[in-house]
């Protein structure tokens, strides 16, 4: 049997009881939660016949849900990540042209939670990490994530250059986000296979990981502030390769 996890919060145990309740063993409720939203989730777990008990805010927190439990918790099944080995029969296995997401070194589990919702959203087919200096699946990232973290493929690699290297071998164009580069992000195509790439907080994009881009594009900023937090750059961009693969032609 694989080694559990604890997923929590509303939204992060919704996802799992709607997509694969199978993988949930356990599922603590809060004694002193009843409102509809808790309630809901109590009767997808009793239907798929996924033992529910009732616990205290302090043992709710002693299991795991570090005071953001939201007044649920569950213990899953260990969702194994991909690992760069996967990746050549996963990109033979999509249907349309490779859309990915490459995130070089999110240590804050916020910031990766919020860039794989962004990347559900956008139709992102895989979110590709480097394993070292790199935050994993925490229950943290999952309950930001919103479910995301159950839908978009996380693979964690243990070489990023060399994984970028095989990406453009397979023909799948890489741009990476710097604010200086001279091209802006309205003026760079993101149509076809593709991978965008950037960088952790704080210093970027590291030396390695611009050299193996096809590209370098800066998104254009109005105000005073020179750079964006890792997951609203992510999200801008994405959603302008989403608005240029569903538009091509505006």
């Amino acid at each position: 049997m694989n080694t559990g996890e604890r997923v929590f919060g509303l939204h992060a145990v919704r996802s799992l009881l709607e997509r694969t309740p199978g993988r949930i063993r356990q599922l603590w409720v809060l004694d002193s939660r009843q409102d509809g939203r808790l309630q809901e989730l109590v009767a997808l777990a009793e239907a798929a016949r996924i033992p529910v008990a009732l616990r205290s805010r302090r043992e709710l927190d002693e299991l795991g849900g570090q005071g953001q439990h939201q007044g649920v918790l569950a213990e899953v099944e260990a969702q194994p990540v991909l690992n760069e080995a996967a990746l050549p029969e996963f990109l033979a296995g999509l249907a349309d042209p490779p859309f990915l997401l490459i995130l070089d070194g999110v240590q804050d589990p916020h910031n990766l939670g919020a860039c794989l919702r962004s990347a559900d959203a956008a139709g992102v087919h895989a979110v590709i990490v480097p394993r070292d200096k790199s935050v994993g699946l925490t229950p943290v990232v999952r309950k930001v994530a919103c479910g995301a973290a159950e839908t978009v493929p996380l693979l964690a690699v243990t070489n990023l250059a060399r994984t970028l290297r095989g990406l453009r071998e397979a023909g799948i164009w890489l741009y990476g986000a710097a604010g200086e580069a001279s091209d802006g992000l309205y003026q760079t195509r993101l149509t076809g296979p593709l991978g965008l790439v950037l960088g952790g907080e704080g210093k970027g994009l590291r030396r390695l990981t611009r050299e193996h881009c096809d590209g370098l594009f800066a998104i254009p900023m109005a105000g005073t502030v020179e750079s964006l937090n890792v997951s609203v750059a992510t999200g801008i961009a994405l959603f302008e390769a989403r608005r240029q693969r569903i538009q091509p032609s505006i």
